[in-house]
């Protein structure tokens, strides 16, 4: 299905969709649908993004909600284009997320999709990390910025005993290294790496789960 400017197909949905999302496939779907019209529309993600927008994005998000016990606050940091927030929230929907976004345009899109998917788990803030004035079980975020510099921005909003989530990549490692300089001033118990997803997923989550004293 290759065009002249290249293959941006969007990804045929894989059979571990249905497995991650149960219930709530069609909402899933309709996000991934909702994210093919306005991705590149409104900057959320590239066209380039598109063939491998349910495994590298969607379902790579998804299963983080596995470390999200039911009845957990969440908030989601610079969640851009609701990654990983809005598949977390479809995947565990006896948890409650906060959707964090400073722009006006991203955050207008964030509300449009719990409208239009009907997240009723999910609430959007359009405000910086500094500015939101609430704790959380739970804070997550994805692709914001390495460790050290998120868990500065995250910790502040995490509760006492709770844990910071960030998806991350190879260098997981190097960034704990680094952040471990942090551990005392910000009251952090404990780093763990984690791959979450492995028994669905071809390509895993990678994740560090920072816990807090």
């Amino acid at each position: 299905m290759e065009n002249l400017e290249g293959d941006f197909t969007p990804e045929i949905e894989p059979a571990a969709a249905a497995q991650i999302f149960g219930g709530q496939i069609e909402q899933a779907r309709a996000y991934f649908n909702a994210l093919v019209r306005d991705g590149d529309l409104l900057g959320l993600l590239g066209p380039r993004e598109m063939p491998k927008l349910w495994s590298r994005h969607i379902l790579n998000s998804a299963v983080v909600a596995q470390l999200v016990e039911p009845g957990k606050t969440v908030a989601d940091v610079g969640s851009g284009a609701g990654l990983p927030g809005i598949p977390m929230a479809l995947a565990q929907p006896e948890a409650q997320f906060t959707l964090i976004e400073p722009m006006e345009r991203r955050s207008d899109w964030l509300k449009l999709m719990v409208t239009e998917i009907g997240l009723k788990n999910v609430t959007v803030k359009r405000a910086r990390a500094e500015e939101v004035g609430e704790v959380f079980d739970i804070v997550t975020a994805r692709a914001v910025s390495a460790l050290p510099k998120l868990l500065r921005m995250c910790v502040p909003l995490t509760k006492h005993g709770g844990a910071v989530i960030a998806l991350k990549g190879s260098k997981a490692g190097e960034e704990i290294e680094e952040a471990k300089k942090l551990q005392k001033k910000l009251g952090i118990e404990s780093f763990e790496i984690i791959k979450v997803g492995s028994e669905l997923l071809a390509d895993p989550t990678l994740v560090v789960r920072t816990k807090l004293v």
